[in-house]
This record gives structure tokens, C-alpha cells and sequence, in this order.
């Protein structure tokens, strides 16, 4: 609690921060091992040809099978490079499949695996700058995965599981101590890809926050000053559990493979140090108790008019594949309005439940969705609170809120120019009492999670979204009474974009 209430936005902080962006010492925004050997990913590998907005509601059916062409599908469509574009200046800008604070792109990915037909067993980073795979050791590990996440079963039984993992400098290069909670922001929506992937191709996965961080660091060979280990996710159906060897029982050795540093100097931010160090597990016993018992979440009073949920029942189908390829961060959005029933798509579609396990079943969330609507058809212009068990708009106040909505959003133009400003609001003081420290990162990474399923849905429907920061006790001030003592972990702004203004093109299936 005191690390969010000391990296709050307000007016006074923004406007008398003296930080400056030195370009000349931007950090590298890949990790470079230039000792070890390439392994090449295929090229010609499955494209999610599956419905977008199916695939984010989720898919419990199994039975998909994993090879090496799978591996470079799931890598390139959460964390692989999709577009490049070329500026004025003549500078190359490459642009990935998911979106990242600033474009910084401080997440790694990390994969353990056992034999995969065209992939050996071992531990691998992936490099999406050459598409390539670095071997960091060699042999199955997934027993030292299992034992460090309180011996999830799942872990041992699945072929594989990809780790993601935050270089702290390379965010906090602009961001500087709140760059923490991008971290997992960024996790998240590269999540909210992984997952829709896995639902596509029927492999079963499973988002695990619970695990002996020092434990996970040293597998991947880590300097936990400068990088950690946020989240795993074990993918694939479940057959016959590894069964490890003797060499497995024992200690892992160390490893320090020469990386190319980052930039000619870093700076370190003691609050992101502290903030990790206190929301570390320890130990398998911690691991197997934190998220025993979530919260229960109080509901409010219902006191204003209702609008329920329209889903669209029939929609154009856009391939899961091109919509993570065409999406973007929207730069700049019309006034235009959209459809009710396409912000309820996004809403029912985004909250439909994420297999985690700090979350105790598919419909638990620790998130609480509050909204400005101030061009939507079919409802009035006011601020709104999301029943999901009601699944229904709740009016809490009604009036244009556009100018608000911009500066809620640090006045920022996004914020007020889009159709639908929305804010994923968590009850902090109860969850960090309920799972202590480690419920920090959960409600970050549940934030980005839905953030990300939210810019899926949005580009799926051919309208636009983007991810923004907001000044913190703004938020939960205009929202209350009814979001009293609650605190906004992450907004994002949905319409169409102002490139796109033939609105009868895309309108018209409705």
C-alpha cells in the first residue's frame, strides 16, 4: 500500500516531476545472448484462424496438440514482432503482437519444456528481434518448475510452460518507480493473447502467480536487480506426469550467460527493489497458502437505472490471427458514437473469467469496472458501474463527462475524444489483507489481463483502443461514493479511431 500510494499520479506530481527522457541512453529493447546458439523457430506456423471474440470468452476444450510450429504460433502471436514502420526520420520502429507502456516492451519470455517434436527439452529464451530461441540449458526442468510452484501437477504433465519475466530498467527508463506496475500491466495483455491462442489451438492453461520467486530466477539464470520473473503458464493438454530423475533432486547449478547490456548506464529505483522484494514468496509453504482464501467482494447498494447487456448474437468474423496482427494502440480517436451492443461484446467477452490461480473460479474477479459513457447509442451519457453478476450497466450519474473523462486520463486528448473511458478498479486495502503483498501483483496483472482482452474485442469489431494512465485518487473521487475506498489500477479508452470515420462500413451487420 505504501509503495501505490507513493507512485500515485496528481497534478502536483506530474507537473513538478523534473525526470527527463535521455534518448541517447534508451535502453536496448531486446536481451541479446550473443554466446549461444540460435534455434531457429519455423516460419510457416498456424495462424489462429478461430473467431477472435470466441476465443477471448475462453474454450475449455482440449486435445491440441504441441510441436515446434505450435511453440513459434503461441511466440509470435503474444510476444512477436507484427508490423514495423519506418518515421519521418528515416528510424525503424517494430511494433509486437501485444501491447506494452510506451512501446518499452520490458517483458521477456522464457520457455521450459520437455522433448517437443522439433524442439529438445530444455530451458530457452526467445528472442522476437530474429525470431530465434537461445538454449539456457540444456534437459527436462520442468520438475524444478513444479517443486517451485508448490508442486502444481499441471506443470510436470503439460509439455511446456512459457515464464515472462520484467527488465526493470528498460521501463523505468521513462516511468521510473512506477514503471513496477507496468510490469504487469504488460504481462497482462500479453496473457490475454497467450490465452485466447491456447483456447484457438485447445491446449488447457493456466495463469500461476504462486512460486518460489528465487526458485524460478535461478532456473532462468536471472540478476534479480535488474530482472525477475512476473508470472508462469503451463500449456497443453495434461498426459502422463515426467518423471524425474535422480539429477533433478538435486540443487540446480548456477548459470551467468553473457547478455548485451542494455544501455551505457541504468538507473535503479530502490521503490521497485523494496516493492518486489515484499511481495516475494519464499517458500513452498508460502506459495501454498497465499491464495487460499480470496476475498469476498461486497456489492453496493444498487440505487440507479439499469441498462442490461446487449451482446451482439451474430457478428462478422474476424480470424483471431489478423485481428492480433492489425492491432494497435489507437493515437487518436473521433467523437463519433458506438453501438451499445459493442461495448457489451466487450464487456461480457473481456470479463468472462481467467484461469488463474489466485482467482477461485472462472467467474471470481478482483476487479470492479467503472465507466464513462459519452457516446454510446441506445444509453445515456453518465458515468456507469458494471454489475457482472447483473450483467448489466448500473447509472450512477448522468451528464457529459467528456472534459472529465481527459482529465481523469492526465489530460490526455485519448481520454476525452473516446466513445467509452473505462477504469479497472480494485478494492486494495481487502485484497492485500486477504493475500498480503502478493495480492499487489495480482490486481496489476488482472487489470492487464482484461485491458488486454478489451483491445482484442475492440479491434475484432474494427473500432480502436488504447491503454492510459490516470491520476489515481481522481478516479476513485468522481466514481464515489459508490467506488469510496477503492483504487484504479489501469483505463482504457475504447471508439473509433479517427482515421475511420465511414461509420456506416463498419456498421453495417447491425
Amino acid at each position: 500500500m505504501h509503495y501505490h500510494e507513493e507512485t500515485k499520479h496528481s497534478e502536483v506530481s506530474v507537473r513538478s516531476r523534473a525526470h527527463f527522457l535521455d534518448w541517447e541512453n534508451k535502453p536496448l529493447q531486446y536481451k541479446i545472448y550473443p554466446k549461444l546458439a540460435p534455434v531457429l523457430l519455423p516460419k510457416d506456423f498456424p495462424h489462429a484462424s478461430q473467431d477472435t471474440i470466441d476465443c477471448v470468452r475462453g474454450n475449455e476444450s482440449t486435445g491440441g496438440t504441441v510441436d515446434v510450429e505450435r511453440v513459434a504460433e503461441l511466440l509470435y502471436l503474444s510476444a512477436g514482432i507484427t508490423k514495423k514502420i519506418r518515421s519521418l526520420t528515416g528510424e525503424v520502429h517494430a511494433f509486437r503482437a501485444a501491447a506494452a507502456t510506451g512501446a518499452l516492451y520490458e517483458v521477456e519470455v522464457y520457455l521450459v519444456c520437455g522433448e517437443i517434436p522439433g524442439l529438445s527439452a530444455g530451458v530457452y529464451h526467445f528472442n522476437p528481434q530474429d525470431f530465434e530461441l537461445r538454449q539456457l540449458r540444456a534437459g527436462d526442468y520442468r520438475f524444478h518448475l513444479y517443486e517451485a510452484a508448490g508442486k502444481r501437477g499441471e506443470i510436470l504433465s503439460v509439455p511446456l510452460s512459457l515464464i515472462l519475466t520484467a527488465i526493470y530498467w528498460r521501463n523505468a527508463w521513462k516511468y521510473q518507480a512506477r514503471s513496477y506496475r507496468h510490469f504487469f500491466w504488460d504481462s497482462g495483455t500479453i496473457l490475454a493473447n497467450l490465452l485466447a491462442i491456447a483456447a484457438s489451438a485447445k491446449l488447457k492453461a493456466r495463469v500461476i502467480l504462486g512460486f518460489v520467486d528465487d526458485q524460478v530466477n535461478r532456473l532462468l539464470g536471472l540478476d534479480t536487480r535488474r530482472e525477475a520473473v512476473t508470472v508462469l503458464v503451463p500449456l497443453g493438454s495434461e498426459g502422463a506426469p515426467s518423471k524425474p530423475s535422480t539429477e533433478d533432486l538435486l540443487t540446480i547449478p548456477e548459470i551467468k550467460h553473457e547478455y548485451v547490456p542494455l544501455s551505457r548506464s541504468e538507473v535503479e529505483y530502490s521503490d521497485v527493489l523494496k516493492i518486489h522484494s515484499a511481495s516475494t514468496l519464499r517458500s513452498v509453504e508460502e506459495v501454498t497458502s497465499w491464495s487460499t482464501s480470496p476475498p469476498q467482494k461486497t456489492r453496493p447498494e444498487k440505487r440507479g437505472q439499469f441498462y442490461s447487456l446487449q451482446p451482439l448474437q451474430v457478428h462478422e468474423e474476424s480470424p483471431l490471427g489478423k485481428t492480433i496482427i492489425r492491432r494497435g494502440s489507437t493515437r487518436e480517436f473521433s467523437t463519433e458514437g458506438i453501438p451499445f451492443n459493442y461495448l457489451s461484446t466487450i464487456l461480457e467477452s473481456s470479463t468472462g473469467g481467467i484461469p488463474a490461480d489466485f482467482l477461485r473460479s472462472a467467474s471470481h474477479t478482483l476487479m470492479d469496472i467503472y465507466l464513462i459513457a459519452s457516446a454510446v447509442d441506445k444509453i445515456q451519457t453518465g458515468a456507469y458501474y458494471y454489475d457482472q453478476e447483473e450483467r448489466a450497466l448500473e447509472l450512477l450519474k448522468v451528464g457529459n463527462f467528456r472534459e472529465i473523462s481527459g482529465y481523469l486520463c492526465l489530460e490526455q486528448p485519448l481520454g476525452e475524444d473516446g466513445s467509452v473511458a473505462m477504469f479497472l478498479i480494485s478494492n486494495l486495502g481487502d485484497l492485500l489483507e486477504t493475500y498480503g503483498n502478493r495480492g499487489y501483483r495480482a490486481a496489476q496483472l488482472e487489470a492487464g489481463i482484461i485491458a488486454g482482452k478489451m483491445y482484442l474485442c475492440a479491434y475484432a469489431l474494427g473500432i480502436g483502443a488504447t491503454g492510459i494512465t490516470f491520476y489515481d485518487d481522481a478516479v476513485t473521487d468522481f466514481f464515489s461514493p459508490h467506488a469510496a475506498g477503492k483504487s484504479c489500477m489501469l483505463s482504457v479508452i475504447i471508439g473509433f479511431p479517427a482515421y475511420r470515420r465511414d461509420r456506416q462500413r463498419i456498421l453495417h451487420q447491425n
